[in-house]
């Protein structure tokens, strides 16, 4: 006969074992939309102070304000993508005539100043020279192998690209029913968290959100505001691939290593090929866009969260590193939530 505590502790078991199993695949089943669930709740969650000033100024009509959001959502993937198109079809005639001049095109000597390039300078200068030497057709030639490659990238990018689009719409859809019923989800995550540690929980689930804002007034607005101060100089003074450039520059500013390995060699650029006027005027631009998150970002942040900056931007770079983009907002959440936790603990309170 079966002793009573030996009942309960397979009962038990067996319960666990049936929890790990439905939530392993209800994980499984909703791991194609989770990208777009988390950048939905994370926008949501960022943009909710706009949501209720909109819905103030729109006569109190929450769907109005929700519309309002969600059209500013989908214009950031049509803008781009229509310029991006745009431009590809506007400079298709280039790059075929580019391509078909490569049959003719003979190669100069090298530079004097290659083979002085460290460590990659002398190989450069070798394989240049055996180019010069084949004459026309020769670049051509050495290329060829590897067009199968890109066209193959080519085609891998565009199914990339069909893909993000995708999930980027469904993020848009989440978004905007996080938009209208955010009050009702706000109070399920906050039940399950006091359900999970009482007081503590539901503070994390605050601190959490705190941060995720803090992170998109303080890191994403500051890489915006100096990407774009960047663009414009960037436009001004004629420096080719503007937009281009600038899009990287908004990645390295996310990525916490600002626009200055962009600006600076399009200004040395811009010197040596003797466009003095230009490039002092892209100077300042480089000066003020590298500086301005200074003075710009600390204040963002503390408008967000009441957490040290230092730990925020440790979490945006590590988060990026572990996570991808996605790291932007995780490592900052994580942190901050462990370093209040770590706080109360050593303080007495939990």
């Amino acid at each position: 006969m079966n002793h009573p505590s030996q009942y309960d502790l397979a009962r038990t078991t067996l319960g666990v074992l049936v929890l790990l199993v439905l939530i392993g695949g209800t994980l499984w089943i909703l791991r194609p939309f989770v990208p777009a669930i988390l950048w939905a709740a994370t926008i949501a969650i960022a943009t909710w102070p706009a949501l209720k000033s909109l819905e103030v100024r729109l006569w109190g009509r929450r769907s109005l304000a929700a519309a309002v959001l969600t059209l500013a959502l989908l214009l950031v993937l049509i803008i781009p993508l229509n310029v991006a198109v745009g431009a590809l079809l506007h400079n298709i005639d280039g790059i075929s005539a580019g391509v078909k001049s490569l049959q003719q095109y003979a190669l100069p000597p090298a530079p004097d100043w290659l083979p002085g390039v460290p460590l990659v300078g002398p190989k450069a200068a070798e394989t240049w020279k055996a180019l010069a030497v084949e004459g026309p057709g020769g670049l051509a030639a050495s290329l060829q192998p590897y067009a199968r490659r890109i066209l193959e990238w080519l085609a891998g990018s565009v199914g990339g690209v069909s893909g993000m689009i995708l999930q980027f719409l469904l993020m848009v859809v989440v978004a905007a029913i996080l938009y209208m019923k955010g009050e009702g989800a706000a109070r399920a995550v906050r039940r399950f968290t006091w359900r999970l540690a009482g007081e503590k929980g539901e503070n994390a689930a605050l601190l959490a959100s705190s941060a995720i804002r803090a992170v998109a007034l303080g890191v994403v607005v500051t890489a915006l505001a100096q990407s774009a101060v960047a663009g414009i100089g960037l436009a001004l003074c004629s420096v080719p691939g503007a937009m281009l450039l600038t899009s990287a520059i908004l990645v390295l500013c996310l990525a916490q290593l600002g626009p200055i390995l962009v600006m600076l060699p399009a200004t040395i650029w811009k010197f040596h090929a003797g466009e003095t006027a230009g490039a002092a005027i892209l100077l300042l631009f480089t000066i003020l866009s590298t500086t301005m998150d200074a003075f710009l970002r600390p204040v963002l942040i503390k408008r967000g969260a009441d957490l040290p900056l230092l730990l925020i931007l440790t979490g945006v770079i590590g988060g990026m590193i572990g996570f991808g983009i996605m790291g932007i907002f995780i490592g900052p959440v994580t942190l901050g939530v462990a370093y209040t936790l770590l706080k109360d603990w050593i303080e007495g309170e939990i």
